[in-house]
C-alpha cells in the first residue's frame, strides 16, 4: 500500500485564494484586514516563522503589523506592546510568538490579549466558546487538520481518532473541536501522550492517528491499522533538520498520510488568515 499525500500547501493555496477575494471585498468597503505579531527574543525559527505569517499577509492583501522586542524585554515594556495591538484599530488580529523568554509569565501575556483580536483561538475565553460549541475564533493549528482531512474526504464523523498529545495548541483543542456535535466532527476521541503505557494499543485501532507529541519518529508504521489517515503535526528540530513525530515506514502502511513538510504547517497559517479575514469582516459589522 502507497499512501495518499495529504497535501497541506495544495489545500493551503485554494484557501488563501478564497480568502484573498474576501479581503478585496472589504478593501472595497474601506476596510483593510490587519494582523499584528509580537516577537521576543532571537530564537530563529520564531523570527522565520513570524516572516512567513507577514508574507501570507502580503500575497493576500493583508495589513501587517510587528513589534520585536528584545530578549530581556521587562514585563510592563510587552504589556505596552500588547495593549498598544489592543487599541489599535487598525489591528484586527495579533498574536504574541511563543515560547517567551523564561522571565516572562506566557500565560498572563496571553491573557492580556483582547479575545476579539485572538487571531491563534487561545485565549481561555475562545477555548471557553470552543468548549460550548459556541462561535469564535478557532485554533488555528486543530482546524487547519481538520480542514485538511475533509478536503482529501477523510471522514471524521463518527470515526474513532487517536491523538497522540495533549498541549494547549494542538492536542487539547483538538479533542474539543473534533467532539463537538456538528458536521465533520462527531467523532469518538482518545488522548493519549508520551506518559501513556503503550500507545500502540490505541494508535492500532483507530481509523485516525494524530500525532502531535513533538517526539521525533514517535509514530512506526507497525502501530497503525492498514488504511488508516495519520497526521503528523508535531515537529521536532535536530542538527538544523525539521523532523516528523511519523516515522518514514508510516506511508507504508496508512491510506492518507501528511509529507514531513508542506502537511500540517501551511495548514496552520491558512486559518491564521482566516481568523484574521473573520475578525475585520467582523469589525467591519459583517458577521459570518
Amino acid at each position: 500500500m502507497v499512501a495518499q499525500l495529504l497535501d497541506g500547501q495544495k489545500v493551503a493555496e485554494e484557501i488563501k485564494a478564497r480568502l484573498a477575494t474576501r479581503v478585496q471585498n472589504l478593501i472595497s468597503q474601506g476596510k483593510v484586514p490587519g494582523l499584528g505579531t509580537i516577537l521576543v527574543g532571537e530564537d530563529a525559527s520564531s523570527a522565520r516563522y513570524v516572516a512567513m505569517k507577514h508574507k501570507d499577509c502580503g500575497e493576500i492583501g493583508i495589513a501587517s503589523f510587528h513589534r520585536h522586542l528584545s530578549g530581556d524585554v521587562s514585563r510592563d515594556e510587552l504589556n505596552r506592546a500588547i495593549d498598544e495591538f489592543n487599541a489599535n484599530p487598525d489591528v484586527d488580529a495579533y498574536l504574541i510568538q511563543l515560547p517567551l523568554p523564561g522571565h516572562l509569565d506566557e500565560v498572563a501575556s496571553l491573557m492580556r490579549v483582547d479575545p476579539d483580536k485572538d487571531v491563534d483561538g487561545l485565549h481561555p475565553v475562545n477555548l471557553g466558546k470552543l468548549v460550548m460549541g459556541a462561535n469564535g475564533p478557532l485554533p488555528c493549528t486543530p482546524n487547519g487538520i481538520l480542514e485538511l482531512l475533509n478536503f482529501y474526504g477523510v471522514d471524521t464523523e463518527k470515526s474513532q481518532v487517536v491523538i497522540v498529545g495533549r498541549g494547549l495548541t494542538i492536542g487539547r483543542p483538538l479533542s474539543l473541536l473534533l467532539t463537538l456535535k456538528r458536521p465533520r466532527c462527531n467523532a469518538t476521541v482518545t488522548v493519549v501522550h508520551t506518559g501513556t503505557k503503550d500507545i500502540s494499543v490505541f494508535t492500532k485501532k483507530a481509523d485516525i492517528v494524530i500525532a502531535a507529541a513533538g517526539q521525533a519518529h514517535l509514530i512506526k508504521g507497525s502501530m497503525i491499522r492498514p488504511g488508516a489517515a495519520v497526521v503528523g503535526a508535531g515537529t521536532t528540530f535536530l542538527d538544523g533538520k525539521l523532523l516528523s513525530d511519523l516515522d518514514d515506514d508510516v506511508s507504508a502502511v496508512a491510506g492518507w498520510v501528511t509529507p514531513r513538510i508542506g502537511g500540517v504547517g501551511p495548514m496552520t497559517r491558512a486559518m491564521l488568515l482566516e481568523n484574521a479575514v473573520l475578525a475585520a469582516e467582523r469589525h467591519n459589522g459583517q458577521d459570518r
